[in-house]
């Protein structure tokens, strides 16, 4: 074999960082396509799932706009389904932090994501993937214990300190007969960017 040959891909190449890098961009880049027969409960939360109660005094409830206090620190959260009633615990990337606010302080371009003024938004920070479980009282802040990065959730979780480089994205809801349900797709990417 030559040198040329060796540093083309192939069987028997010898790979280098840059191939081996190619090839995992290429990897992540199929995935979503071959993600379609996954399991129910990894599935990301959809359209007319219920919403439940991760944890807090209500685990395992369905959300319901009265059980939340407004301006209340935000409680987690997951959807389900209500046709199977699979919960869709599977990844991390599906549990929200939910609350209930006045709507009016909701900047107008958020407020169809919310319902009777409860809001949603993903429990995983943008900068290094962390929960987002803290919660500043005094300024209406979600924040992230690890590196304090802080989050507006009357401007659509619009970073308001701290590294992290893009908002969290919001989970649409709707209220039927009383029930929180998800309206569609999170308004945004869900989870953080590995940064080089």
């Amino acid at each position: 074999m030559t040198d040329e040959q060796s540093n083309k891909p192939g069987i028997g190449a010898t790979l280098n960082r840059r191939t081996v890098c190619k090839m995992g961009l290429a990897t992540g880049l199929a995935v979503p396509v071959t993600a379609l027969g996954q399991p129910p409960n990894r599935a990301r939360p959809q359209a007319g799932d219920t919403l439940v109660f991760e944890d807090g005094p209500h685990t395992g409830e369905t959300v319901r706009p009265e059980l939340l206090t407004l301006d209340q620190k935000p409680v987690a959260a997951l959807a389900r389904d209500p046709e199977t009633n699979v919960l869709r615990d599977g990844s991390r990337l599906n549990r929200v932090m939910i609350t209930r606010i006045d709507p009016a302080r909701l900047t107008e371009e958020f407020r169809i994501n919310a319902a009777e003024g409860v809001i949603a938004y993903s429990a995983v920070c943008t900068h290094t993937g962390c929960d987002v479980i803290n919660w500043d009282d005094e300024r209406q802040r979600m924040a992230c214990p690890c590196h304090e990065s802080q989050f507006d959730i009357y401007d659509g979780a619009k970073v308001v300190g701290g590294p992290a480089p893009r908002p969290l994205a919001m989970l649409p809801l709707y209220v039927e007969e009383g029930i929180v349900k998800v309206a569609g797709a999170f308004s945004g990417r869900v989870g953080f960017t590995q940064q080089f």
